[in-house]
């Protein structure tokens, strides 16, 4: 693409982001269809969008067409920073030198998985507007989407001094469409202040399996009508949340559907025995939900799903599924983008067909494929050999170019560092989060009347999941323990990790024999017998114990402790919310969005949906 061209589709998107342009006549289902004509009597600015697009796809080769459709991992945190991981995976040093090499359409930051992008948020602002005048450098000109998966809860990549929020379950636990609508809007605010313009959230997926290994409090419920309420909620706050250089793009994920899953796709490839009618009365509704509020794109799943594809093909490379359902069906005109690429739910094929078969399949952006060089020789390959036609590879490239223009992304690539600040991470933000937070806490179970804890509290031993090392992310029990003693209680953490040792359980009983007062906190008890373990223990040594789930609430259903608490995530807002219930500064008002089977059976149900005591 030309200098020239480029400056047309930048004053293109002023007129879009402006509400100024005025054309009509397109097919929405196919981008390409159709010869868009002036028509002073009727507004439509993304038609005009779509005929200048157009006309800029004429100026670009085919692989740069191509490498517009790939998000990346990039290694390093800053955008000329050496990392011997770029060099190893795409031959060159650095993250701009990635951007500049293979001319990608995106990346998308962790702070995990040894990319370790993040740091605070004045340095993520620095890096993305490096990559951004990187990309500005290349010969395309064309801005990048910057993605990330904050979700809330478990799922967090950029953790204090910015705004930290609750986990999606939590969230349903509140029941608040409006507070659901608080969080996305203050995240994507924050994340746009750092220059990441895409957000893979909401989760979508309806976690109907209790032992679903990957999704859990992911979720926002086990109801489809929840879950799409507050999947609309956050769609809307995400992006109708400010003026257009604060929104962010969001992505309801996993189509069609990962909640009933039994296998983690990241490992393998689950197989969802759900019927069709089942599928659509459970795991559809949210994601319907999420085109009728108007999200920019759609995240695939590494599933398997036979009575919507019986060949056995993952989602992501099926067209029954991605065009016979999504587009033809659900009428969807978004960016459809796959899950990770590098993942084993997607790798049953040879890894060149991967990303061929997705295109073929109708997906539009391709995520994170683990062979780059690969993945980009394969389509331009498939192209070549009349496989793929390059007018398919124009229809998924023009939706990537509607949702940059949509989001300003082409406008407002750059941020201000100076301002990062005064926009992520500030105490109105934080004290709004921590508002919602403390509305989700639930207590499940009081049969002793032990809470709220009235007067000093004594001695509290605070135990159970969490590191032993200071400084490492699951610092819960010291969280806790200061967010009491700042009550005037003494508290002391005693974290024991995820499967604590004999020794580890005997050294919390001694500690708990010479307490007043246990607060155990767990994680996964299901696949933790460990952890089951020190609960019991804990329980018979006679002292009042509180048991707290502190990520999935399926914990209540494998111990019997006559107190149980629910906060659906082990971060520090999370702690402090539970700390106020348990002290009584306020009552609880969370209730399950889940049932709680015994024992993980989901054929019985402990404490069902919408348990949620008060006082």
């Amino acid at each position: 693409m030309s200098r020239s061209s480029a400056r047309r589709l930048l004053a293109v998107a002023i007129a879009v982001t402006a509400g100024t342009a005025v054309v009509s006549g397109f097919s929405p289902a196919n981008p390409l269809a159709g010869s868009p004509r002036a028509n002073p009597a009727q507004a439509d600015p993304e038609a005009l969008a779509l005929a200048q697009a157009r006309t800029q796809l004429r100026g670009m080769s085919l692989e740069q067409k191509i490498a517009q459709l790939f998000v990346v991992s990039v290694w390093g945190k800053a955008a000329d920073e050496a990392h011997p991981t770029n060099q190893a995976e795409y031959g060159v040093d650095t993250p701009a030198q990635v951007i500049e090499k293979f001319g990608v359409g995106g990346v998308i930051y962790f702070n995990n998985s040894g990319t370790d992008n993040v740091d605070n948020p004045r340095q993520v602002a620095a890096f993305s507007n490096g990559l951004q005048r990187a990309a500005i450098r290349h010969n395309t000109h064309l801005p990048l989407i910057v993605a990330i998966d904050q979700e809330g809860g478990n799922v967090t990549r950029l953790e204090s001094p910015a705004t930290e929020f609750p986990a999606s379950m939590a969230v349903g636990a509140g029941r608040s469409t409006a507070d659901a609508r608080t969080v996305a809007k203050i995240n994507g605010r924050e994340l746009r202040a750092m220059g990441i313009n895409q957000n893979f959230a909401p989760v979508a997926d309806v976690n109907s399996n209790p032992a679903n290994p990957v999704i859990g409090a992911r979720s926002f419920s086990s109801r489809p009508e929840l879950t799409s309420d507050m999947v609309a909620a956050e769609v809307e706050g995400y992006q109708e949340g400010g003026r257009i250089p604060e929104t962010v793009s969001s992505s309801a994920k996993h189509f069609p559907g990962h909640g009933d899953a039994a296998t983690d796709s990241h490992t393998g490839l689950p197989n969802i025995g759900r019927t069709e009618a089942e599928w659509r009365a459970i795991d559809l509704p949210p994601f319907q939900a999420a085109i009728d509020a108007g999200i920019d794109s759609i995240m695939t799943a590494h599933i398997q799903v036979p009575s919507l594809d019986p060949t056995g093909v993952p989602a992501t490379l099926s067209k029954p599924i991605m065009t016979g359902l999504l587009r033809q069906e659900l009428g969807y005109r978004g960016v459809i983008v796959t899950d990770s690429l590098g993942m084993s739910g997607a790798n049953v094929f040879p890894a060149e067909e991967i990303p061929v078969m997705a295109l073929e399949a109708g997906v539009d952006q391709l995520l994170m494929p683990p062979d780059l060089p690969l993945a980009l020789n394969a389509v331009r390959q498939a192209v070549e050999s009349g496989r793929l036609t390059e007018r398919r590879i124009d229809q998924s490239l023009l939706r990537i170019l509607l949702l940059k223009l949509k989001r300003g992304i082409l406008t407002h690539p750059l941020v201000d560092e100076r301002k990062v600040d005064q926009k992520v991470g500030t105490p109105a933000n934080v004290a709004a989060i921590q508002a919602v937070t403390d509305r989700t806490t639930t207590v499940v179970r009081n049969d002793a009347g032990l809470l709220p804890i009235s007067g000093n509290p004594g001695r509290v031993l605070v135990t159970g999941i969490g590191d032993a090392t200071t400084g490492l992310t699951h610092r819960s029990p010291e969280w806790l323990a200061q967010a009491i003693g700042r009550r005037g209680a003494t508290a002391t953490p005693l974290p024991t990790g995820t499967s604590p040792t004999q020794a580890t359980i005997d050294q919390a009983v001694t500690a708990a024999r010479g307490s007043d007062l246990v607060v155990v906190l767990t994680n996964n008890l299901s696949g933790r017998p460990q952890q089951r373990a020190l609960v019991n223990a804990l329980l018979a040594t006679g002292k009042p114990v509180v048991a707290v789930a502190s990520q999935i609430p399926y914990d209540a259903g494998f111990v019997d402790a006559p107190t149980w608490v629910a906060t659906y995530g082990w971060r520090a807002n999370a702690m402090e919310a539970l700390t106020k219930v348990l002290l009584g500064e306020r009552s609880p008002t969370g209730k399950l969005p889940v049932d709680i089977p015994v024992g993980g059976d989901p054929n019985t149900v402990l404490y069902p949906y919408d348990t949620g005591l008060t006082w």
